[in-house]
C-alpha cells in the first residue's frame, strides 16, 4: 500500500474516519496530503493523525495519484474547475458527496477514472456498508487498487449509480435516526438503578440480537413485531412512522440528480 499517495480535498468528519480507519489497520500510503480551506480544521487533524501532509494549496492535495474529493456538494463543481490543470489521465478521483454526479465531475476534469463512494461513519471502526459506482471504462489496474483501499473501510458493494441517493439515506444517515434514542435508552438505564456499565450492556447486546431477529430469523416483520405484547410506545408508532416518510423522502428529493 505505500506505492500509492493519497490526496483528500477537505479535511472535515469523513476525512478523519478514513484516516482512523487506515490507523487502526496500521496502513501506511507513501503519503497522505490534505487540503481544507479552515486553518483550525486542519490544523486539528494534523494532531490526531501526524503523518499527514497539510498542503497549502488544494493544488497539491489534487497532484496525487488517487485523490478524494470530501466536501459538500455546493462546494464540488467550483473545486473540480480550480484543480482540472493539475489532474492528469492517470488520476484516480474519488468523490464522497451525493448529488454530483460522475458525468458532471467529468464535465470538469475530462478523464475517465471517476469513482463515487457514499461513505459510512461506521468506517471509523473498519465497519461502514459503502456503495461505490464506476465511471465507465475505468482502468482496471486502478480500480483493483482503489477497491484495496475501500475494503479497508469496511463492507463494499459495487452499484449503479442511480442507487448511491438511496444509500446515502439508508447507510451513510440510517445511524443518526436511531443513535439519539440508543443513549437516551442507556440514561433511563441509569434512572432504573442499574450501573452505566450494565445499561450499556443491555442496550448493546439487546440492540444486537433485535437486529438479528428482525433480519434473520425468516419471519415476517409484522410476526416479529409480535412476540413482545406489551409495546410502551405502540401508540406513538404511525406518528414515528410519518416522520420517517416525510423527512426522509423529502430529503431524498433534494439530494438526487
Amino acid at each position: 500500500m505505500k506505492t500509492k499517495s493519497l490526496g483528500f480535498i477537505g479535511g472535515g468528519r469523513i476525512t478523519k474516519i478514513f484516516l482512523q480507519a487506515f490507523a487502526n489497520k496500521n496502513v501506511e500510503f507513501q503519503s497522505i496530503v490534505v487540503f481544507d480551506t479552515n486553518a483550525d480544521v486542519i490544523n486539528d487533524l494534523k494532531q490526531q493523525f501526524p503523518q499527514i501532509e497539510i498542503a497549502q494549496t488544494v493544488e497539491l492535495a489534487a497532484n496525487q495519484p488517487i485523490v478524494f474529493i470530501a466536501l459538500h456538494p455546493p462546494m464540488i463543481m467550483e473545486t473540480l474547475g480550480k484543480v482540472a490543470a493539475v489532474v492528469t489521465k492517470d488520476t484516480v478521483v474519488i468523490s464522497l458527496a451525493a448529488k454530483i454526479t460522475i458525468e458532471k465531475i467529468g464535465s470538469k476534469l475530462q478523464i475517465q477514472n471517476i469513482v463515487r463512494m457514499i461513505p459510512n461513519a461506521t468506517s471509523y471502526i473498519n465497519e461502514g456498508y459503502n456503495p461505490v459506482a464506476f465511471s465507465g471504462g475505468f482502468d482496471l489496474n486502478s480500480k483493483s487498487e482503489v477497491m484495496e483501499i475501500f475494503e479497508i473501510f469496511g463492507n463494499i458493494l459495487e452499484v449503479v449509480e442511480t442507487k448511491l441517493e438511496a444509500y446515502a439515506l439508508l447507510s451513510a444517515m440510517l445511524p443518526t435516526y436511531f443513535w439519539f434514542q440508543w443513549d437516551e435508552l442507556c440514561k433511563i438505564g441509569l434512572q432504573l438503578g442499574l450501573n452505566e456499565e450494565e445499561s450499556k450492556a443491555s442496550v448493546h447486546q439487546t440492540l444486537v440480537a433485535a437486529v438479528d431477529l428482525m433480519f434473520n430469523s425468516r419471519l415476517s416483520p409484522k410476526k416479529v413485531m409480535d412476540l413482545i405484547p406489551v409495546k410502551p410506545i405502540g401508540e406513538h408508532q404511525a406518528q414515528i412512522t410519518e416522520i420517517f416518510q416525510t423527512k426522509l423522502m423529502g430529503l431524498f428529493e433534494k439530494i438526487r440528480p
